[in-house]
Parts: structure tokens; sequence; C-alpha cells
């Protein structure tokens, strides 16, 4: 996709803080965090959002779930919690259409957020 910044992300034309990788995802620093951890984990593979995931991505998925993990540990926020979030749609305030995980931690999460 020409147009979606995490796929500029990707491809190397639009810089980021690079917080871990794999075969099949990529995490990076949020440019607005909302915590004192906040990464964004995203797919290699392009998906809008959540409503277009079918069965054929579940390996992607586990990709995401499994760096999750591991940027946790790294950030040290493992042990003490943290919140993955996928938003999706204009009332969810999703701005970029390329499926992210938002993995928020390293402070007491209110609920509701916000």
């Amino acid at each position: 996709m020409t147009d979606c910044l995490f796929c500029k992300i990707l491809a190397g034309d639009v810089p980021c803080n690079e917080v871990a990788t794999n075969s099949e995802a990529y995490a990076f620093r949020d440019i607005n965090p909302q915590a004192p951890t906040h990464v964004l984990i995203i797919p290699r593979r392009h998906v809008s959002n959540c409503g277009e995931i079918q069965s054929g991505h579940a390996q992607m998925l586990e990709s995401m779930f499994l760096l999750a993990q591991q940027v946790a540990t790294q950030e040290s926020v493992a042990k003490s919690g943290f919140r993955l979030v996928f938003n999706t749609g204009a009332d969810a305030l999703n701005s970029v259409d390329h499926l992210h995980m938002h993995l928020l931690g390293g402070r007491r999460l209110e609920w509701p957020p916000g």
C-alpha cells in the first residue's frame, strides 16, 4: 500500500524507533505515548483492520502476540502488567488503516481508559 504510513515505516521510508522484530511482525514506539511504555506492533503484511482478519492470518496474529510478549519482557512490564489494544474504525479513534496492536504499560492503567 503506497499511501499507508505503517507500510512506509516497514519499507524504511519513514523513520521510527524500533523496539523488536520477527519474521511477520514489527514493533516500534508510538509517537504520541499514552503510557510510559507505549509500543505499536504491526504485521509486515498489510491488513487494514480487525474486520479484515481471515483464517489465513493465524500465523501472522500469533507472531504479533509473541512479539508483544517479547516487548513486554524487554520493557520490564511483563510482571507488573500491560494492556494490548486493537482499535478498528473511526469511533474507536483508529488513525492508521493498517492493523496494529498497542502495548501499554509502565503504570497502573485505569478502566475505562481516558
